[in-house]
């Protein structure tokens, strides 16, 4: 009760780093650090363990960069390896803090440090950072505490969360090629409307002849363009910028979206694999550490990153509560491939579900690693094609009053 208080009272005020130096009862010079609201609550303190201090800094660290998930994937890595060769946790957090290249996680680090020392659980310092730490690495950090498997089960949440980027990886790869040409063909199309079209519009004029019937319809686009290009951008920006926000805070505008996501025949398979895979995965990783399956799918519906996946992860939870398997359920839902309901079946049967989940996971990323090869090789030449049309077709219509005024010639 009094750790909980004291939290909540630390939240309440910012604290800063201080580097310290001092002598103990037996005349000695120690140092150390603290976090703390101000130079006379460090004095206190250290007052209070008996030493005088002599010396007392605030220490100013870089803003640094953002917290990415690499960064978290990184240090569960990095602690579970040291938990395992005998390093002490508050040694552990002091190697990793200070190592770390990125300032803002060396602050992160720091602050759990800090409430560890202060007596709270680490499964409860990790928690008051969900912005960091979602309920699932906090529900595997509290099983491997009460368990005394601290360590084994950081190595399956380093393993888990390292997959989990792979995965991610392997579709930013699929999306990235594609959404570059386009961006770069709006570009490339938006400068030729506003600049290079009306050079071209001065000099048809001084021929005196009507223009083919393409090179005006460009030229009035371009008119188009150059009168209205600011509120053009302005509504595109501001159109994107509501349909973000709805789906960020509308579970019906998600649902509608992820939906929609999932229908397209090449696009919608690779997210569906993608979403199988992360679910099957991270269903395995809580199951394996003696999370019992109904508390488990808690954490499984939000970490599948689909909102389709997550109202049926719900319904297969009450469907088990009540006594149906996994694979009936799963089945019920009609979202999983028949593949991934029969290894289920088949897990539950042999007592190794945690395991057939883990297979079903590697099968579905090894689809989703094929499914991203196959997508390239079918995008690049369709987009050489979209943009031969649309460049193409700009440069003949500019380029016709030209071939006319030579045959006329």
């Amino acid at each position: 009760m009094a750790t909980g208080a004291m939290a909540r009272q630390r939240e309440l005020v910012r604290e800063f780093l201080y580097l310290w130096e001092g002598r103990d009862k037996a005349g000695r010079v120690v140092r150390g650090e603290m976090r703390a609201g101000g130079e006379s609550v460090v004095a206190a303190s250290l007052r209070r363990r008996g030493i005088v201090a002599t010396r007392i800094k605030k220490q100013t660290l870089p803003r640094g960069r953002r917290i990415s998930a690499k960064d978290l994937a990184l240090f569960t890595r990095q602690l579970s390896t040291m938990l395992k060769a005998g390093v002490p946790l508050m040694q552990c957090f002091d190697i990793v803090g200070r190592g770390h290249s990125n300032p803002s996680m060396s602050r992160l680090l720091s602050d759990i440090r800090s409430d560890v020392e202060t007596g709270t659980n680490l499964n409860q310092a990790f928690r008051r950072y969900p912005l960091y730490f979602d309920p699932l690495f906090c529900n595997l950090v509290a099983a491997g505490e009460q368990a005394g498997i601290l360590e084994t089960l950081l190595d399956r949440l380093a393993t888990y969360q390292e997959k989990s980027l792979a995965l991610k990886g392997k579709i930013k790869k699929a999306l990235f090629y594609p959404t570059t040409i386009i961006g770069v063909a709006i570009l490339v199309t938006t400068v030729i409307m506003i600049f290079v079209i009306p050079a071209f519009k001065q000099v048809f004029t001084s021929f005196g002849a009507d223009l083919p019937a393409p090179t005006r319809m460009v030229i009035d686009m371009s008119d188009f363009f150059r009168a209205y290009w600011l509120p053009l951008l302005i509504g595109i920006v501001g159109t994107g910028y509501f349909l973000y926000q709805s789906w960020r805070r509308s579970p019906t505008v998600q649902m509608a979206v992820d939906r929609f996501m999932l229908r397209p025949p090449v696009i919608g398979e690779l997210i569906r694999k993608a979403t199988v895979a992360r679910w099957t995965r991270t269903l395995a990783t809580t199951f394996a550490a003696g999370v019992p399956l109904v508390e488990a799918l808690d954490s499984v519906g939000p970490a599948s990153g689909n909102a389709v996946y997550r109202e049926a992860t719900k319904q297969i939870q009450g469907e088990v509560n009540i006594g149906t398997s996994l694979a009936q359920s799963m089945q019920n839902s009609g979202v999983f491939p028949p593949m991934a309901v029969q290894m289920t079946a088949i897990g539950e049967e042999s007592g190794s579900l945690d395991s057939m989940l883990s297979k079903v996971a590697d099968y579905f990323e090894r689809e989703v690693d094929e499914t991203v090869d196959a997508l390239a090789s079918l995008i690049e030449p369709m987009i050489m094609v979209v943009l031969g049309v649309i460049i193409g077709g700009i440069v003949i219509a500019i380029y016709l009053p030209i071939f006319k005024l030579g045959q006329v010639v």
